[in-house]
């Protein structure tokens, strides 16, 4: 089973197969037109903190669902999901330190959790696609490339973040991709660069910081994209007792369609 023969299947139906442990892989090309979305979840007393970096830091942080404390049942985005068990692979941090990356989260839930759930690049994919331009990690079915830049975050709290990260795809039609993107504001939106990637403190593609390394052919032009994996580096910086994460590129596949985020 690859990316490829779940691309048409409904996100109900590959949710399912993520809660039974048969798909354990990154989400991207899954449920095509479906928006995807990252997750973070948080103890309440520092979850006000967190919606307020949200607030203050919406290109790489748009968010689409808060969960009620104590509830891991998503209701907006994809009614009665279980946010403990449809994600392919979650993150600890503990004290800002990664602990461990597992398969379900039941066994760490607390009571006082909330859970955020934030628009995912994942999302225009098919936008992307069916104006002819290329989605790399898709065609070589492996994780998107992020990368740390020298771009910095507002703070918020005791979410004192300095830099953000990206997801890099590449496209020749670097213009159009970013016509295109600029339409879908809620999942990231248009790139914030493209072309040289030392202008944003990113010294090799081939190394990226999470995920995979994607080529680069000839005559292309590296695009980036605000990445929600920056509420990670927002968790490690501040270092809570306990955070949980989506792993890079394991998104939870909502109900929605991208259409609902896109402006016409």
């Amino acid at each position: 089973m690859n990316e490829l023969s779940l691309a048409d299947r409904t996100p109900s139906e590959v949710r399912a197969l993520i809660r039974n442990g048969v798909w354990a892989r990154p989400t991207s090309g899954l449920s095509n037109g479906y928006a995807q979305a990252n997750l973070v979840i948080l103890p309440q007393n520092i979850a006000y903190d967190f919606l307020l970096f949200c607030q203050r830091n919406p290109k790489p942080c748009p968010l689409l669902e808060v969960l009620d404390t104590g509830s891991p049942f998503v209701k907006q985005l994809a009614n009665g999901a279980d946010i403990r068990t449809d994600i392919p692979k979650y993150r600890i941090y503990r004290h800002g330190e990664l602990s461990e990356e597992v398969a379900t989260i039941g066994d760490y839930w607390q009571e006082d959790f909330v859970s955020f759930l934030i628009g995912c690049s994942f999302s225009f994919e098919q936008a992307l696609l069916e104006n002819n331009l290329p989605v790399r990690q898709i065609e070589e079915q492996c994780n998107v490339p992020m990368y740390r830049t020298n771009i910095a975050c507002a703070p918020a709290g005791v979410f004192p973040v300095r830099r953000r990260q990206y997801a890099a795809d590449d496209g020749k039609q670097a213009i159009r991709a970013v016509q295109v993107t600029s339409r879908y504001p809620s999942v990231h939106g248009a790139p914030i660069h493209f072309g040289n990637p030392a202008q944003i403190g990113i010294s090799d593609l081939a190394h990226p910081d999470f995920g995979d390394p994607v080529p680069i052919r000839d005559g292309e032009i590296p695009v980036f994209w605000a990445c929600g994996v920056t509420p990670q580096a927002a968790v490690m910086n501040s270092k809570p007792e306990i955070a949980i994460t989506h792993a890079p590129g394991h998104m939870f596949i909502t109900d929605q369609k991208d259409t609902a985020y896109s402006i016409l």
